[in-house]
């Protein structure tokens, strides 16, 4: 599935286009702001890139299809993995502690026990008048 989106990123020319403007904008901040609070030297290689990239983005966008590849790919192959690691944490922080804690309590959220002496497992709803309100904007 990663190998088909990897294999499908589009590169059109509007895109190529968002590419340069919007990565280069944030790497000329990035470097403007290593240079003038940090004074490091690197700032300034930052925000030439940057410079160099919104220039390429509005000149000759074709020139960053490779970079745009490359930077989708990794963003493509980060998200997969990203993913999966906040859903794992998520399910053994969150789901996994709900459990233990009604076991511990002996909750049963489905009412899954047996009972010989009920006729039937239905629950009947109460009888409330039909309001023309609950069928409005139910979303």
């Amino acid at each position: 599935m990663l190998k088909l989106e990897i294999k499908n990123i589009n590169t059109d020319l509007n895109e190529l286009k968002k590419f340069g403007k919007t990565v280069g904008a944030v790497f000329s901040a990035i470097g403007l702001f290593l240079f003038l609070y940090h004074k490091m030297q690197f700032g300034f290689y930052i925000g030439g890139l940057g410079i160099l990239l919104v220039l390429l983005g509005f000149i000759f966008p074709r020139s960053l299809k490779n970079p745009y590849k490359i930077w989708m790919t990794l963003a493509l192959v980060m998200g997969f993995f990203m993913s999966r690691l906040i859903l794992t944490i998520l399910f053994y922080f969150v789901v996994t502690p709900i459990g233990l804690l009604a076991k511990m309590f002996r909750k049963d959220f489905l009412d899954r026990k047996f009972n010989k002496e009920k006729s039937s497992y239905w629950n009947y709803r109460t009888k409330e008048e039909y309001q023309k309100v609950f069928t409005e904007r139910q979303f």
